[in-house]
């Protein structure tokens, strides 16, 4: 497996590839890979020939500190792991923060056209400038034909799709299903950092997407959320964030309901220190 953390040497190698005809799909990554990375490079080189991973933790997109220093660096474990897919059409791209961004570590203001002022954005100051800062410099590097993201970041994914079309890139975003756990949790690399009885209750947050989801066929968004707060109160262990149902293009909430538009539940909560976030499609 080839390993690149040169920016420059990765442009070559793309460029080469390309010469020779061949199709590239890429998946980024801040690494601490699992079966939801996996499923989405084994999706990727359905599609593709010879198929890019990034390993780089974006200091950009953490507003806390401490999340970022906490956030598992396990490079060699992650090869490991791709290996098990393909040893010979995964090139891995593990940069330094000064390869990504030189001598100036700062996210560039974008505008999503209000996407990222919702749920995520109201709790996480700048987190999708930095989302877009490192994504747009990593499709240039790579400079792929198709880029996979799982749908657990349903936010991201969409601020994604609205990065490409301001800026007329040249990529087709791919939005993968949520990959979970045996038990509905949606699988992330915060999960590992979970006290036992912690792992124990999380999977209460996909059960509550569900029975919301079964609730909003007949009830308002205000009466789902409501109850949805009512059934986090009662869980001593897990703190509720923010439960939100919204319209899937503009990810504002919603105030009334209408057949012909998607919908889509997102929710946010603490196991202690560690936050989660999952959604589900209601229609």
């Amino acid at each position: 497996m080839i390993i690149v953390n040169s920016k420059n040497k990765i442009s070559e190698l793309v460029s080469q590839l390309k010469q020779e005809g061949l199709k590239i799909g890429f998946v980024p990554t801040m690494g601490a890979l699992h079966k939801g990375h996996i499923s989405l490079v084994e999706r990727a080189l359905e599609d593709n020939e010879r198929i890019f991973v990034s390993v780089f933790v974006n200091p950009t997109q953490f507003d806390n500190k401490q999340d970022l220093e906490k956030y598992p660096r396990t490079l060699e474990r992650d090869v490991e792991l791709l290996k098990t897919v393909s040893d010979t059409n995964i090139v891995v791209y593990a940069p330094t923060v000064e390869d990504i961004y030189s001598d100036n570590v700062n996210s560039t203001r974008f505008d999503f056209d209000g996407l990222e002022y919702e749920m995520e954005g109201e709790f996480r100051d700048g987190h999708f400038d930095g989302v877009g800062t490192i994504v747009k410099r990593l499709f240039e590097i790579v400079n792929p034909d198709n880029a996979y993201f799982g749908e657990k970041d349903f936010q991201q994914l969409q601020i994604i799709r609205k990065l490409v079309e301001k800026y007329n890139l040249s990529v087709n975003i791919v939005g993968c299903k949520i990959y979970r756990e045996p038990s509905g949790l949606a699988l992330s690399s915060r999960n590992e950092r979970l006290k036992p009885e912690y792992k124990k209750t999380a999977p209460f947050i996909y059960k509550t997407l569900k029975a919301a989801k079964k609730k909003f066929g007949t009830k308002s968004a205000a009466k789902v959320t409501e109850w949805v707060k009512k059934q986090f109160a009662k869980n001593e262990l897990l703190k509720l964030e923010y439960f939100t149902i919204a319209n899937i293009e503009t990810l504002k909430p919603v105030k009334r309901k209408s057949k012909h538009k998607k919908y889509r539940a997102f929710i946010a909560a603490y196991a202690d220190d560690i936050r989660l976030i999952d959604n589900i499609a209601l229609n």
